[in-house]
């Protein structure tokens, strides 16, 4: 599997803007699906956003309309806009394959914080 490291995570003020990058071990083209996932401590990670390989994108309704997924695939890199940030926006965000399964290997992610 193509390993998969989120960065670029730190504090921002609510209405603030970040913008996170994913770093791949190998190419993502042969990937049918790439995504982020986010994780608030003590619960699960939940799937945020994803884009397919057919250009189509989806969004968790939470994020939808402040954040956008970027890919460049002659890179090898992943990116996640956010925009219009909010206090609950204050998690750890992970890059990965989209689906994931029980079989998955996880980076270590990058927190976000955002302060009202």
């Amino acid at each position: 599997q193509v390993r998969m490291v989120a960065s670029g995570g730190g504090s921002v003020q609510a209405g603030g803007s970040l913008t996170l990058s994913c770093d791949t071990s190998g190419s993502i083209n042969g990937i049918p699906g790439v995504g982020w996932y986010r994780q608030v401590p003590g619960k699960e990670r939940e799937w945020t956003v994803d884009a397919y390989r057919n250009r189509t994108t989806h969004y968790a309704d939470s994020v939808s309309g402040r954040f956008a997924i970027a890919i460049y695939a002659d890179r090898n890199l992943l990116l996640l806009q956010m925009n219009d940030m909010r206090p609950e926006d204050t998690v750890v965000y992970y890059c990965n394959v989209v689906p994931s399964t029980p079989r998955t290997s996880w980076g270590p992610g990058t927190q976000v914080t955002v302060s009202s």
